[in-house]
């Protein structure tokens, strides 16, 4: 056997060095700003049947109280992470990287600030700690992208990265909290690799299970790093041995340099995009161009015909099967159709675009969304397919009565590093959010309190204490 340092240990040693050396403040204040946004998720998804039914599960149980719930009774460090996690992943409003195509900080947050609540971390501590796992989470997702096939080998094989690659993300950032051990380290990262799963068929057919898979990851991460610090081993070798993790989900179709290549040079969470509307990622690009035909003055009622040119590989996800998407049995589903989200796009009167209301299931039933979605074809366009997935590009062509053709392209995501949300832009998704469970003055001492981790003035102890409470 070489020498050299597997996979595994080169994470560990990186996680080693952050946790006694830390991590700049200008990485520390985008980590900041990624828990608002996990936890603002999770406040708005509070009241969710999906999340009720779990609690029950997670009530069922038991377990002593060690970590924070959203809108609920403290529990078991990884019960607390399995139902925020659940929560912050429910609505599908989490962060995204690209090009690997998978949401980070639903798993890893969550899972980091159990283990912070539990061992007594500082603020400092946990945002370095996410910053790695949110670091792991990404790079793993990235050694299954293909470069020549233009999107993740992963969802080629029908499998959920975000979910399996966040339960090591979420080991990595829990170990550095509970243990200061390289070992420990490896061991938590080879222990989750037997826990990290998740099925993308939900998105095609229906079930809330997807509402519950960065849940999953999040509790798999808390139980192997546990397990990891109580002296259960893992393979040096989990990550690119012969029985692996890499071989197992990607087969021979893995990039093991994009896990080692720089690592600890460049951080992934400043550059992730932040979603500006509660539904899949893909649906975004398409909606801003029917806002954009809106605010040009194309009424509905006049559209004959609607095409909307996506990326190849966006299609499975959010075109078909069409009579699903274009009649889309719940609000839930509603959110994976870029038929219906481009119609909902000319009907929403809020101002900010598509939010929750857009998504229950009375929206979805709604007659005149349904019947423009009706008119939406979905295509592949090769404009798009050359973008995609560095962002998710849309171009979407309305026929009118007249004959007349209006044409709108947008090429780059809104909340990604090339056109940002401004602040007042994610405060305002932070505070919306926030007020489905809590007031506005608790919402404010919230956002408050997390921006505090950043220089210590606040403990991830005091965050969890302001999330708990049950929900209005």
């Amino acid at each position: 056997m070489s020498n050299a340092p597997t996979l595994a240990q080169q994470i560990a040693q990186l996680a080693q060095r952050v946790s006694v050396d830390g991590l700049s403040p200008q990485v520390r204040e985008a980590t900041a700003q990624r828990v608002t946004d996990a936890l603002g998720n999770a406040l708005g998804a509070a009241h969710l049947p999906v999340v009720d039914q779990m609690r029950a599960v997670v009530s069922g149980w038991g377990g002593n109280p060690q970590a924070s719930v959203v809108g609920g009774p403290a529990t078991a460090a990884p019960n607390a992470a399995l139902l925020n996690g659940t929560m912050a992943h429910a609505l599908d409003f989490d962060d995204t990287h690209l090009p690997s195509v998978l949401h980070p900080s639903a798993s890893v947050v969550p899972a980091a600030l159990a283990a912070a609540e539990l061992s007594g971390a500082s603020g400092p501590e946990l945002l370095d700690a996410i910053a790695v796992g949110i670091e792991v989470t990404c790079r793993l997702g990235m050694a299954g992208y293909d470069q020549e096939l233009g999107n993740s080998v992963f969802f080629e094989y029908g499998l959920h990265a975000t979910s399996i690659t966040g339960t090591i993300g979420s080991a990595v950032a829990c170990s550095m909290l509970l243990s200061d051990s390289i070992d420990a380290t490896m061991s938590a990262i080879g222990i989750s690799a037997s826990m990290g799963a998740g099925l993308l068929e939900a998105n095609r057919t229906g079930g809330t299970v997807k509402r519950i898979h960065c849940g999953w990851a999040a509790h798999g991460g808390v139980v192997a790093a546990q397990s990891a610090t109580a002296g259960v081993t893992g393979p040096p070798t989990i990550l690119e041995g012969r029985f692996g993790f890499l071989q197992a989900f990607l087969r021979d179709r893995v990039d093991l340099s994009a896990i080692s290549d720089g690592l600890g040079d460049q951080w992934a969470v400043e550059r992730l995009f932040i979603k500006p509307y509660p539904c899949n990622h893909f649906t975004h690009s398409g909606i801003d161009a029917a806002r954009a035909m809106k605010a040009r003055g194309v009424d509905p009622d006049s559209i004959i015909a609607l095409t909307l040119g996506l990326p190849t590989p966006v299609l499975r996800t959010i075109a078909e099967p069409a009579n699903e998407k274009a009649s889309p049995r719940s609000g839930y589903h509603a959110a994976f159709s870029g038929p219906f989200t481009v119609a909902s796009a000319f009907y929403a009167d809020n101002g900010l675009g598509l939010f929750h209301e857009d998504f229950t299931d009375e929206s979805a039933s709604d007659p005149r969304r349904l019947a423009l979605a009706a008119k939406v074809s979905c295509e592949a366009n090769a404009e798009c397919d050359a973008i995609f997935p560095y962002q998710f590009p849309a171009i979407l062509t309305a026929t009118l009565a007249d004959g007349s053709q209006v044409i709108e392209k947008v090429l780059a995501n809104r909340g990604g590093p090339d056109n940002p949300l401004s602040a007042e832009e994610l405060a305002t998704k932070f505070t919306l959010n926030a007020h489905q469970s809590i007031n506005e003055s608790r919402a404010q001492e919230l956002a408050h309190t997390i921006t505090g981790l950043v220089t210590g003035e606040t403990t991830p102890r005091s965050v969890g204490k302001l999330l708990s409470g049950e929900p209005r």
